[in-house]
C-alpha cells in the first residue's frame, strides 16, 4: 500500500474542467441536472443514473459531483465504488489522464493491496469491498460527502450490502452533515432503485438517463457442431475450447480490422485458449484477469497507438460493462458465466459454470460496437440464446453468506432488519451462515432470544481483508505453525493466484520465489494482525512441517477435510475424496496430490453432482483430527435387526468414519436401536397398523378421536399424526421399546394403552363428552362412531366422524348430531334393514322433507317387513319389524 503526495494540495485545482473531462461523451448531458442549484445547500442529493456502457457515466458523474460540493461550499470527497479492482484502477487512471494530473492527486484509487490517494484527492475510486470495510470500521464515513455506487445492476453481494448501509447512513446524517448518494446502472431498472433510495416521506430520488451513441452491430452464430456439448460433469469440455479457438482464428481471418475481445468463464479456460492461440495467428494474445499484473492491465486498457500488432484479448465478465478495451471491433462470446453457489445440502460452496444470461451477452456484444461498427460471434445457436434466462441471478440468492452476515452483524443489523436491502437474505443460506459464524465464535446469541450479536473476535475478523473462516485460521494457525506461515497461507488462499494441479504447496513455493507485490503486501498485513499482542511471534519457516499449510487450510475449512476413498476414483485414475461434509470431490487430472491419503481442501468447483478440487494441501490424520474441532465425534451406534441388537463404537470426522469397534450393547443402546428402527419405518408401518385389522380398532379409534380434538382445539391435545408419534417415541412408548429390546414380539405390544399416556390432564376427563366413542339414537340404541384417521384431515377442513345407523332407528330425529361442542358435524350414513346405504346426510331435517319420500317409494316394496311411514317425524323410532311391533315380540337382531 502506498499513499502518494499526501500533502500535495496547495496548487491542486479546486474543480474539474468539464471541457477536458466530458468532451464528446454522451454522459455530458447529465451535468446540468447534477449541478442543479435549485435545492437548498443542506438538502442531500439522491439520484439514480441509468446509462448504457460506453456513455462515459463513470468518467463524467464523479467529477461533476465533486464540483457540486465545491459550489455549495461543502467539505469532503466523492467516493466511487466499482465491483472489481481492475475497473477501479482503470477509471481513476482515465479520469486523471483527462484532467492532466497524476493518479493520487486530484483523482485517486484504493483497492486491496494498492492505494494511491493524497490530501488533494477529490474523487477516489474504490472497490465495493473496500468501502464496505470502511463503513464497518468508520460508520459515520467521516470525510466522505458523496458516495457513488456504480454498476449496481450486477447485483453483487457486496454492492447490495453497501447500498443498504449507505442508504441508512444517509438518513442518519440528514441535513446536519448531508451525504449525497448516487447509484448508477447500465440497465433500465431505475424505478426499483428509486424506491429503495428514497427516504420515507421525502421527495423521490431523481432519475437521470442518457442514451449511448450506437454503431451497427452484426451478429454471427457459431454453435458446436452435431451433438457435442459445451459442458460436462467436469466443466467446460475440451471440444468446446477447441471450437472457440477455431472460431477466433476463422473470425480473425475473415475480418481484417479491429482487435478481438473473447469472453470466457474463467482463468483456466483463458490459459488453455491462450496456449492454443499463441502462434496460431499473427495477433498478440493477451489474457485480462484480476490477477494480471497492474502494468499489463494498464497496457491492455490503454488507447491503441497508430502502429501496433492486432490483439486478441481474452477476458472473463470483468470486461462486460465496467471496462473499455480500446480498439475492439469484434467480440467472440463463449456464452458461459462462472457464478458462486452455496449447496446447503452438501455443505459446500464454490463456483459453477453456467450458461450466461441474455442481458450479460447483450452487454458483451456491445463492447464490439462501442467505438465503431462491430461484430459479435456467439458460440451457441440463436435457439440456445433465446432459451437463456433474461438476467443473471442476484448473488445474494446463490452465494455463501458467511461474510455478509458478519458484515451486517458488525453494522448492527445482523439479519438485515431496518436496512433497505435490494433483496432479503435467503433463510437457508442465512441460517447456515449464522451457524458457521457461531462455531467460529464470531457471533453469539443474546440471552434466550433468537437474536445474536457480533463478538470481539467477530469484530477483529470483520476488518481483516479475508473471509472470516480464513481470519479465524490465521489466529488459530499462528499458535500451531507460527504467524509467518499462517499469514502466507491465508494470503495465498485469499488471492487470485491459481494453484497448479490444485496443489497449494506448489502455489506457495511459486509465490515465495516470484514474490508478487499483492501477495507480499497481503501477507505482511496479515502477519501484523496475527502478531499483534503476541510477544514473540514465530516468523520463520525453519520448523515448518510438510503438513503445516494443510493444517492452516483445515482450520479454515474443517468441513472440507477429506480422505481418499480406498477404491480410488470412478473417473479414470483420478483420486476421489470423501469430505467431512459428506460430499465427494475429485482432483484434476495430473495433480501432484494424487494418492495423498488426506487433503485439506480450500476451493472446489461444482458441476452438477460432481465437485472438482481446485486448491488443496496434503494433510495427515493427526492434523486432520486436530483441525476438526466439533466434527470429531465418538459415539455408539446400535442396530435392531430381526429382534436382536448389536452395537459398535464409531469414531467419525464428520462423514468420514475413522474406526468402528464391536461392543456389548447397554440397555440404553438397545432401547435407542429399537427407537431408531421404528423411526426409519414410522410407527404405523413398524407395528403394521391398519384400519381393517380388529386388533388395531381401539388404537385407531383413540388416535382418530385425539386427532380431531387436536384439529379443533389445538394444544394441549396432542398431535397424533404418524410423523408426530414417530418423533415423540420416548414420550409415550418407552416401556414398550424396552419390551421389544428384551425380545417381545411386535404383535404383543398394547399400543392403545401406550397412546393413552399422551392424554392431557385434566382435559382428558372431557374426552367422552367432546369426542364420544358412541352416540345414542332415537330407537334407544347407542351406535359406535367411525372416526377418520388424522391423515384424512386437510389444512382447510376437518374430516367428520361417520354414524352408520338403520334409517328406521332415526324416525323423529330432526336435530343433526354434532361433536366437539357443536363444532364438527356427524355424517349420517342411513342404512336399509339389510344394512345397505340408502343416503348420506349431515342435515336430517332436509333429508326427511326432500329425500325420504323417494327413498320410501324405492324401498317399501323391497323391505315390506319393516315400517316405512308417510310421516317419519311422528313415527316411533325402532329397529324392529312390523310384526314384532304389533305382537310385542322382540325382533331377531
Amino acid at each position: 500500500m502506498n499513499d502518494v503526495n499526501r500533502n500535495v494540495n496547495s496548487n491542486a485545482p479546486k474543480t474539474f474542467a468539464f471541457d477536458a473531462v466530458a468532451a464528446g461523451l454522451p454522459a455530458a448531458r447529465l451535468i446540468p441536472a447534477l449541478l442543479d442549484d435549485q435545492q437548498p445547500t443542506e438538502t442531500p442529493l439522491r439520484a439514480v443514473v441509468v446509462a448504457p456502457p460506453g456513455t462515459g457515466k463513470t468518467t463524467v458523474v464523479p467529477p461533476t459531483l465533486a464540483n457540486r460540493l465545491h459550489h455549495r461550499g461543502r467539505e469532503g470527497k466523492v467516493v466511487v465504488t466499482q465491483p472489481r479492482r481492475m475497473a477501479a484502477r482503470a477509471a481513476a487512471r482515465r479520469l486523471a489522464h483527462l484532467t492532466g494530473t497524476k493518479v493520487g492527486e486530484q483523482v485517486g484509487y484504493t483497492v486491496r493491496g494498492d492505494r494511491k490517494t493524497s490530501d488533494a484527492t477529490k474523487v477516489e475510486f474504490v472497490t465495493t469491498g473496500i468501502l464496505l470495510r470502511r463503513l464497518i470500521s468508520n460508520p459515520d464515513a467521516t470525510g466522505i460527502a458523496t458516495i457513488v455506487l456504480d454498476e449496481v445492476h450486477e447485483r453483487q453481494l457486496d454492492t447490495d450490502l453497501t447500498f443498504a448501509m449507505v442508504q441508512q447512513l444517509g438518513e442518519l446524517r440528514g441535513t446536519a452533515d448531508p451525504l449525497d448518494i448516487v447509484v448508477m446502472s447500465a440497465t433500465l431498472d431505475a424505478e426499483f432503485w428509486v424506491g429503495l433510495l428514497t427516504t420515507d416521506g421525502a421527495e423521490p430520488a431523481q432519475t437521470l438517463s442518457v442514451e449511448a451513441v450506437t454503431y451497427p452491430l452484426r451478429e454471427h452464430w457459431a454453435p458446436l457442431p452435431g451433438t457435442q456439448r459445451a459442458l460436462d460433469a467436469r466443466g467446460v469440455t475440451n471440444q468446446f475450447l477447441q471450437h472457440i479457438v477455431q472460431t477466433v482464428i476463422k473470425t480473425v481471418d475473415d475480418e481484417p480490422d479491429g482487435d478481438v475481445l473473447v469472453f470466457l468463464p474463467g482463468a483456466r479456460e483463458i490459459d488453455r485458449v491462450a496456449q492454443q492461440l499463441t502462434g496460431a495467428t499473427p495477433c498478440e494474445v493477451l489474457p485480462l484477469l484480476g490477477s494480471t499484473p497492474a502494468a499489463e492491465q494498464d497496457r491492455i486498457l490503454s488507447p491503441p497507438t497508430s502502429r501496433r500488432t492486432r490483439r486478441i484479448v481474452l477476458a472473463t465478465n470483468v470486461a462486460e460493462s465496467a471496462l473499455t478495451v480500446s480498439g475492439v471491433r469484434i467480440v467472440v462470446d463463449a456464452g458461459l458465466d462462472r457464478q458462486p453457489r452455496l449447496d446447503t445440502g452438501r455443505g459446500v460452496a464454490g463456483l459453477v459454470t453456467v450458461g450466461a444470461a441474455k442481458s450479460a451477452m447483450v452487454q458483451r456484444a456491445g463492447r464490439a460496437a462501442r467505438e465503431a461498427p462491430g461484430l459479435v460471434v456467439r458460440c451457441l445457436s440463436d435457439a440456445e440464446f433465446a432459451a437463456r434466462p433474461a438476467h443473471r441471478p442476484a448473488e445474494v440468492r446463490t452465494a455463501d453468506l458467511t461474510q455478509a452476515v458478519l458484515d451486517l452483524a458488525s453494522w448492527g443489523a445482523a439479519d438485515g432488519s431496518g436496512l433497505k436491502l435490494p433483496e432479503p437474505l435467503p433463510a437457508r443460506a442465512f441460517n447456515a451462515a449464522v451457524d458457521g459464524l457461531t462455531q467460529l465464535g464470531a457471533v453469539e446469541r443474546t440471552g434466550l432470544s433468537e437474536k445474536f450479536q457480533v463478538t470481539d473476535l467477530g469484530r477483529k475478523l470483520s476488518v481483516l481483508p479475508v473471509d472470516p473462516r480464513l481470519g479465524r485460521a490465521l489466529y488459530d494457525g499462528t499458535e500451531f505453525v507460527g504467524a509467518r506461515l499462517a499469514a502466507d497461507v491465508v494470503a495465498a488462499l485469499s488471492s487470485d493466484e491459481r494453484a497448479e494441479g490444485a496443489d497449494l504447496g506448489k502455489l506457495l513455493g511459486r509465490l515465495r520465489s516470484t514474490r508478487p507485490k499483492r501477495w507480499i503486501d497481503d501477507a505482511a498485513r496479515l502477519l501484523r494482525a496475527a502478531s499483534r499482542g503476541n510477544a514473540a511471534p514465530h516468523t520463520g519457516y525453519d520448523s515448518a512441517g510438510p503438513y503445516d499449510p494443510g493444517l492452516v487450510t483445515a482450520l479454515a475449512y474443517p468441513q472440507q477435510i477429506a480422505r481418499r476413498r480406498p477404491t480410488g476414483g470412478a473417473h479414470g485414475d483420478n483420486a476421489e475424496y470423501l469430505l467431512a461434509s459428506g460430499t465427494a470431490a475429485s482432483l484434476p487430472r495430473g495433480s501432484s496430490l494424487q494418492g495423498a491419503p488426506w487433503l485439506a481442501i480450500a476451493d472446489v468447483t461444482l458441476h452438477g453432482e460432481r465437485a472438482i478440487i481446485r486448491t488443496a494441501a496434503e494433510l495427515d490424520q493427526d492434523y486432520a483430527e486436530l483441525a476438526a474441532g466439533t466434527l470429531l465425534t465418538e459415539q455408539t451406534q446400535a442396530r435392531f435387526v430381526d429382534g436382536k441388537v448389536s452395537a459398535r463404537a464409531i469414531v467419525q470426522l464428520g462423514a468420514i468414519q475413522l474406526s468402528s469397534t464391536p461392543i456389548k450393547p447397554t440397555p440404553e443402546h438397545t432401547r435407542d436401536a429399537v427407537a431408531a428402527d421404528i423411526r426409519s419405518a414410522g410407527v404405523l408401518e413398524f407395528f403394521g397398523v391398519s384400519a381393517e385389522a380388529k386388533q388395531h380398532a381401539s388404537f385407531n379409534s383413540l388416535r382418530a378421536r385425539l386427532g380431531m380434538l387436536r384439529r379443533v382445539y389445538g394444544a394441549p391435545w396432542p398431535d397424533v399424526s404418524d410423523i408426530a408419534l414417530t418423533d415423540r417415541l420416548y414420550d409415550w412408548l418407552t416401556p414398550e421399546l424396552e419390551q421389544l429390546a428384551s425380545g417381545a414380539r411386535v404383535g404383543r405390544i398394547d399400543l392403545t394403552s401406550a397412546l393413552r399416556r399422551l392424554l392431557p390432564w385434566p382435559q382428558a376427563s372431557r374426552m367422552a363428552e367432546l369426542a364420544p366413542e358412541r352416540i345414542g339414537v332415537p330407537s334407544g340404541a347407542t351406535v359406535r362412531l367411525d372416526w377418520p384417521a388424522p391423515e384424512n384431515h386437510t389444512d382447510d377442513d376437518i374430516a367428520s366422524p361417520v354414524l352408520a345407523v338403520k334409517l328406521q332407528e332415526c324416525f323423529g330425529w330432526t336435530a343433526s348430531p354434532t361433536v366437539a361442542e357443536g363444532q364438527v358435524p356427524v355424517v349420517l350414513h342411513l342404512l336399509s334393514p339389510a344394512r345397505r346405504p340408502l343416503a348420506v346426510t349431515v342435515d336430517l331435517a332436509s333429508f326427511w322433507q326432500n329425500i325420504y319420500p323417494q327413498v320410501r317409494a324405492e324401498n317399501r316394496g323391497r323391505y315390506v317387513k319393516h315400517p316405512w311411514p308417510e310421516d317419519p317425524l311422528t313415527a316411533v323410532a325402532t329397529a324392529k319389524t312390523n310384526r314384532a311391533l304389533r305382537g310385542g315380540q322382540p325382533p331377531k337382531r
